[in-house]
């Protein structure tokens, strides 16, 4: 298979028992070609398009460097802290009533909402825990300590 586009010529060939096993083979490595070369075609300097050298010199004055005096911090709230400059991102902020439930009930709602982990309030510490899941298919449980003794 042969793709012309405004780009590189991009070819793909692929052999198979059946002749639609060999098309998709060959059209999977098409794709990941065309990836590559459109990956190629990207500027990977932070999103940003970089200043062509006619345009540097089109005013006549050379570039001039930033000092640290001219940044500018913001300082912003996110929930209850006040972040100065990018500080940590909060993307979302839940709140959840939480009943006092045993360790395998947490396992059985962590496997019921998919997640890797299951925060709850243990029935018998009456303590905040969480329980993981860890690599193998095995399970961990942190739980906390609110008197500060351990």
């Amino acid at each position: 298979m042969t793709a012309l586009s405004k780009g590189p010529v991009i070819r793909a060939e692929a052999g198979a028992a059946d002749k639609m096993a060999a098309l998709d083979l060959a059209l999977d490595k098409m794709a990941a070609q065309m990836r590559r070369a459109s990956d190629r075609r990207r500027v990977h300097r932070g999103g940003k398009t970089p200043v062509s050298v006619g345009q540097a010199l089109a005013n006549g004055a050379p570039p001039t460097e930033m000092t640290p005096d001219d940044v500018v911090t913001q300082e912003r709230q996110v929930g209850p802290i006040a972040v100065t400059g990018d500080g940590p991102l909060v993307v979302r902020e839940k709140t959840h009533a939480a009943a006092p439930m045993t360790l395998d009930q947490a396992l059985y709602e962590m496997e019921l909402v998919g997640h890797d982990f299951y925060l709850y309030v243990d029935k018998e510490s009456e303590r905040p825990a969480v329980v993981y899941r860890r690599r193998g298919y095995d399970y961990g449980v942190i739980s906390l300590d609110i008197g500060g003794t351990v």
